[in-house]
């Protein structure tokens, strides 16, 4: 009978072991999942950022446009690697925890199986004790060949249950050191290469001269007052007096995000600043 609570021991702390990992998985899943989508809702916003920055340096001045065009193009990089990030998390963190659900529920079968063995030998060891209680000179032969065959069947049931769950839980330590690692090396990678952009994105627009433009918004103002005298500033780059199309890769690749998340996304508020009241408009 001590061999049988020495059993019962090892079965919770089993049952315990899969039950602590069930919850923390199952957790850790949801919400890496739930990471992983609002990565992808910034992602949204962001990309409708760079549409509306497109748009509006359309109507600006020589200098700012160029600037924000830049600017755009810089916004639009990040998207792409945050585009990869999303991915990754997917790939590398979220599908490995989904599927310690189907290992879980393995795991709880074996355990059910040695429980069922191990309530068998219990149940032929009772047996044989209310026999010898009634009968304490007489020999059980078949009681106790029953206990023995239902003994025999715990020690190698335990055996490979204990067998199991040594593997499950090295199986386990292992995988979540390496879904850890892969989440942090994602987001390193991630946060490395937007800095590099968005260092490059600052001295952008810390290198703009308003004056440039102050000075064709001024000219612009004179000539529609009647003083041709004065005429407009030419810009730095003549091209950059036209309107900016769409002609980088990163920003072609945020335009058609924010194309095929428009069907489907929540409905985007901006605010409209002409209005006195501030009034939303709902695009």
């Amino acid at each position: 009978m001590n061999i049988v609570l020495s059993r019962d021991s090892q079965v919770r702390i089993m049952e315990n072991t899969v039950a602590n990992a069930e919850k923390y998985f199952g957790q850790f899943c949801t919400l890496m999942a739930s990471y992983a989508r609002k990565t992808a809702k910034l992602r949204d916003k962001s990309d409708l950022l760079v549409k509306q920055l497109i748009d509006y340096a359309n109507t600006e001045n020589p200098e700012l446009r160029s600037t924000m065009k830049t600017f755009a193009e810089e916004l639009a990089k990040v998207q792409d690697y945050r585009q990869a990030e999303v991915e990754r998390l997917e790939t590398k963190v979220v599908e490995p925890l989904k599927r310690y659900g189907v290992q879980l529920k393995q795991t709880r079968a074996e355990i059910k199986r040695f429980n069922k063995v191990r309530n068998n030998e219990i149940k032929q060891l009772e047996k044989l004790e209310r026999l010898r209680q009634k009968s304490p000179s007489d020999r059980h032969t078949l009681a106790e060949s029953n206990v023995h065959k239902a003994s025999v069947d715990a020690s190698r049931t335990t055996q490979q249950l204990e067998e199991t769950i040594d593997e499950f839980q090295k199986q386990k330590l292992k995988d979540i050191q390496k879904i850890f690692s892969d989440f942090v090396t994602i987001e390193m990678v991630f946060h490395a290469k937007a800095l590099e952009v968005y260092s490059s994105a600052f001295q952008n627009l810390d290198d703009y001269d308003f004056e440039r433009d102050m000075e064709d918004f001024r000219a612009k103002i004179h000539m529609a007052s009647g003083n041709y005298d004065a005429r407009p500033m030419s810009a730095t780059n003549p091209s950059s007096t036209l309107p900016w199309s769409a002609n980088s890769q990163s920003v072609r690749s945020t335009l058609q995000r924010q194309e095929d998340s428009e069907e489907d996304s929540e409905e985007n508020v901006v605010q409209d600043f002409s209005n006195p009241e501030y009034a939303q408009i709902r695009r």
